[in-house]
């Protein structure tokens, strides 16, 4: 059987409503909250959501190359945000000082006091909320990236080689 844009369209669909599903069931039932970098890492899977529904409904009139691509890059970036986000847990560099830890906040008066606690984050980005495996949330986002990168591309190169090998096949190349 070979792979169809709308068959890899609806594929990508149900995984993405399924993270998505997961950040927003751990946020509303599960009671964890999100920091700056968690909602971040959520618009990349909305919009793969968004444009897996146009293709879906558009159905074989997209090539599926083209949306290996398209999906390819809305994967890669979300990768990128949970790298990101995953280096600021870790402490391998320092994240946006909106969500992090940073001890520079020193008052010396009270206002100035006030000023620090009304502006901190209520959940720091370089704080951990939850594990599994050992593995946080956004590294669990890395991985789930990662591998729809990884079958993003998988699909855009099945489709796009089969022409070209059934014409090295008969020769015709």
């Amino acid at each position: 059987m070979s792979l169809t844009t709308r068959v890899f369209a609806g594929f990508v669909l149900v995984v993405s409503g399924c993270v998505l599903g997961a950040a927003l069931t751990s946020q509303y039932w599960g009671g964890l909250v999100p920091c700056e970098l968690c909602l971040l890492q959520r618009w990349p899977w909305a919009a793969a959501i968004v444009i897996a529904i146009v293709l879906v409904m558009v159905g074989s009139r997209a090539a599926l190359p083209w949306a290996g691509l398209i999906f390819g890059i809305v994967f890669a970036v979300s990768a990128g945000f949970a790298f990101y986000h995953l280096g600021v847990e870790q402490h391998w560099f320092a994240g946006p000082s909106v969500c992090t830890a940073s001890g520079a906040g020193h008052a010396k008066t009270v206002e100035e006091m006030k000023a620090l606690i009304m502006n901190a984050a209520p959940v720091q980005c370089d704080q951990v909320q939850w594990t599994l495996f050992g593995v946080s949330l956004a590294g669990w986002n890395l991985v789930a990236s990662a591998v729809m990168f990884l079958c993003s591309v998988v699909a855009g190169l099945q489709r796009a080689g089969a022409p070209r090998r059934a014409r090295l096949e008969e020769g015709t190349a």
